[in-house]
């Protein structure tokens, strides 16, 4: 089921009672989500991504702007005549019935020309449950599972009605690391198996990057980015977008351009084009330097933390905006800890220039 947002807004009345100043949730969100893809809505608390949610869900209306289900205008239309499938970040399964029970209590309250019969509601329960793996826990109440089957007992529930979209809002929160990982991935597995439209709300990056089929970056209520994790990634349309996404977080300096080179405190980093002398901001992915003895830039080690196949040089810089400078460089390499500076050259597809003024992209030339 393809999904479309016009000009979606949503603004909630002030609670100042003496600035009376309007609060704007989500502003003029347009957007196509493809038929039988996985959307994360990505973005750090107060962004909008929960309130676009439950928008789509039909738990909060509009403004202004239209939400159609394919050539559907859903806008108006009621949360429980939407099709959809909701998943909270609590769960909000029923703490005195069974799972069985709990997965049947949304086709228990189908009426009309929906009801089902008692056969076809149980069949679709064990189905249900037999997707998300939970098919031998049916007679256990929720007070007997851990956090991750309870939320596959949640997500159970929402596919049992056989929704047009579903609807995730920060499922993994509650979760440890460990079943967190292994949570996203039985949620990419069954959004895969059933095809079902879904939108995943997170503010965790990772998680995002790693099951969506594309990714949608708010900052205050505005979209700064859509596309391809990896695309968003290696391409950043600002410096909000480049400093949301990656772990470690992208290195983030003062610099300058002068005279078609780009300079990091008083090191030249690269000689570019087709940019002005101004005053920049300058980012610069972890994986992006590359040991070199006589690299241009040098920056003053602290510490070698080991990570396996790869190391992380943790290093100051003058100029750097970030307490520490951290460079991810293949385990073999030879570091002397001991030493005044390393220097490195640095990857010119990794490193980003941006208005110091706007935060806004500026996009160059490697001479």
């Amino acid at each position: 089921m393809k999904i479309v947002l016009q000009n979606l807004t949503k603004i909630f009345p002030s609670r100042n009672k003496k600035s009376h100043e309007e609060v704007v949730a989500v502003n003029n969100f347009n957007f196509e989500i493809p038929d039988g893809k996985l959307i994360g809505l990505l973005g750090p608390s107060g962004c909008g991504k929960s309130t676009t949610l439950y928008m789509i869900s039909g738990l909060q209306k509009p403004s202004s702007g239209k939400i159609f289900f394919g050539d559907d205008d859903v806008t108006e239309l009621s949360t429980e005549n939407r099709g959809i499938g909701l998943v909270f970040q609590n769960y909000a399964l029923y703490p005195h019935l069974t799972v069985k029970q709990n997965i049947l209590f949304p086709l228990q309250n189908l009426k009309g020309k929906d009801k089902l019969d008692k056969d076809t509601m149980l069949n679709r329960a064990y189905e249900a449950a037999k997707l998300v793996q939970i098919e031998q826990l049916l007679d256990r109440k929720p007070s007997e599972l851990s956090g991750g089957q309870q939320q596959r007992v949640a997500i159970a529930r929402a596919l049992v009605k056989m929704p047009r979209v579903l609807l995730l809002d920060e499922p993994l929160s509650n979760l440890d690391a460990r079943l967190r990982l292994q949570t996203r991935e039985e949620i990419r597995r069954i959004q895969k198996e059933t095809g079902i439209t879904t939108v995943f709300v997170t503010h965790d990056q990772e998680e995002a990057m790693s099951i969506s089929d594309m990714i949608v970056v708010m900052k205050t209520g505005i979209v700064q980015q859509i596309g391809k994790p990896q695309d968003v990634y290696d391409d950043p349309a600002n410096l909000f977008v480049a400093k949301f996404l990656g772990t470690p977080p992208i290195n983030v300096f003062s610099g300058r351009v002068k005279g078609g080179t780009l300079y990091i405190g008083g090191d030249a980093v690269m000689d570019i084009q087709t940019v002005a002398d101004q005053e920049v901001t300058v980012g610069i992915r972890p994986e992006g330097f590359v040991l070199d003895d006589n690299g241009p830039l040098k920056c003053k080690p602290t510490n070698v933390e080991v990570m396996g196949r790869d190391v992380s040089i943790v290093s100051t810089h003058d100029a750097s905006l970030n307490p520490l400078v951290r460079s991810i460089v293949n385990a073999d390499s030879k570091i002397d800890i001991g030493s005044e500076y390393v220097r490195y050259a640095v990857k010119p597809h990794k490193i980003f220039i941006f208005s110091k003024e706007t935060e806004e992209r500026i996009y160059f030339e490697v001479k």
